[in-house]
């Protein structure tokens, strides 16, 4: 009995050694070692992609944001501020309900599959919006002319980067509700526009909220 007793001691011993080593080891010191790599190494990374626009964090490059008026009396869906350029729609499953407002907590894709005539209407709808939205006197936007990202959420549904084709899209509309000359809100896309990786892996994107931060600088200093 004593013998059995001693060796359960001893056991146990070893395995609270065993813990407490591997609780500092595991839970302190490679934490920190990983922390300070990252820091030293990227340290805009290590703190979230950060963008800051007069000494302040404004968002993260890496999430999207939507740009709305402030909502009326009874509504419940703001509308589109049509001064900045718009991020792609972000339609991800929450928990119980779909992701609008590119909130956080709400991320995902909506699964659904490319017969589904919610996943129809919604496309169909948010076409017709793009179109309105984006046509100006003198040149109506080309249903046919609408890019995919326009219409579709990513499969997070918080996507920060548009394509090409959809900033450019927006070009006239955007210059004409600031008031600014169109080939230099072209520019300042052409300006924003991220190549492809390496060269060769994926395609080319804009950011948006690196776009409306210089939209915004171009329409104070005009």
């Amino acid at each position: 009995m004593n013998t059995s007793v001693t060796s359960t001691v001893r056991q146990l011993g070893a395995g609270l050694r065993a813990l407490m080593v591997l609780t500092v080891l595991c839970g302190v010191i490679y934490p920190l070692a990983v922390t300070g790599v990252a820091q030293g190494l990227f340290p805009g990374r290590a703190d979230g992609s950060e963008i800051t626009s007069g000494g302040k964090s404004v968002g993260s490059s890496l999430i999207g944001q939507r740009y709305d008026l402030p909502p009326k009396d009874g509504q419940e869906t703001p509308g589109p501020d049509l001064r900045w350029f718009q991020p792609r729609p972000s339609d991800g499953l929450g928990a119980n309900s779909v992701n609008t407002e590119y909130e956080l907590i709400l991320s995902g894709a909506t699964n659904r599959s490319g017969d589904n005539q919610e996943l129809i209407d919604q496309v169909t709808d948010a076409k017709a919006a793009v179109v309105a939205d984006n046509s100006v006197p003198g040149h109506p936007v080309d249903p046919d002319d609408v890019p995919a990202d326009a219409v579709t959420s990513s499969g997070s549904g918080l996507d920060p980067a548009i394509s090409p084709a959809y900033a450019g899209l927006q070009v006239r509309r955007v210059a004409e509700r600031n008031h600014l000359p169109v080939d230099r809100v072209r520019e300042l896309v052409r300006e924003h526009t991220d190549g492809r990786i390496l060269g060769f892996m994926g395609e080319p994107t804009v950011n948006v909220l690196r776009l409306n931060l210089a939209l915004r600088d171009l329409v104070d200093g005009a």
